[in-house]
């Protein structure tokens, strides 16, 4: 049995064949995904998981480069911002406009849908190396 963090077969071996600067994304439940990305579903009920719950299980096996989020978390959902600049405090953000985030979507490896019910609760992690 897998003694790593990332116990999901399926989200881990995403994370197994991930390479340098491709993409995942996860978000919150409402998030619509592209026809034609892959979608890991993990969401069992309102807040569960919970958007930092799924980003950390991540973030514990994926090195990141750089994150992509929507401009619009900055004044709408500042908790959540400030809880993902906590996880990621050195790593790159480049904020885009939410629509643009949605069409993004569609060129990561997979979207991994969680729980979440707050707004703007959506993330692209680039993928970095570990050497």
């Amino acid at each position: 049995m897998k003694k790593t963090t990332v116990i999901n077969s399926e989200l881990s071996s995403l994370i197994a064949n991930m390479g340098h600067m491709d993409w995942l994304s996860i978000g919150d439940a409402g998030m619509p995904v592209p026809i034609g990305t892959k979608k890991i579903d993990l969401a069992l009920s309102k807040n569960l998981p919970s958007f930092q719950q799924v980003l950390k299980n991540i973030l514990s096996e994926l090195a990141v480069q750089k994150i992509y989020l929507a401009e619009e978390i900055k004044t709408q959902n500042p908790d959540q911002l400030a809880a993902i600049k906590s996880l990621l405090p050195d790593v790159a953000i480049e904020y885009v406009p939410h629509r643009q985030l949605k069409q993004d979507l569609a060129k990561t490896h997979a979207f991994v849908r969680t729980g979440e019910m707050t707004p703007f609760s959506n993330i692209i992690l680039e993928s970095g190396v570990t050497f």
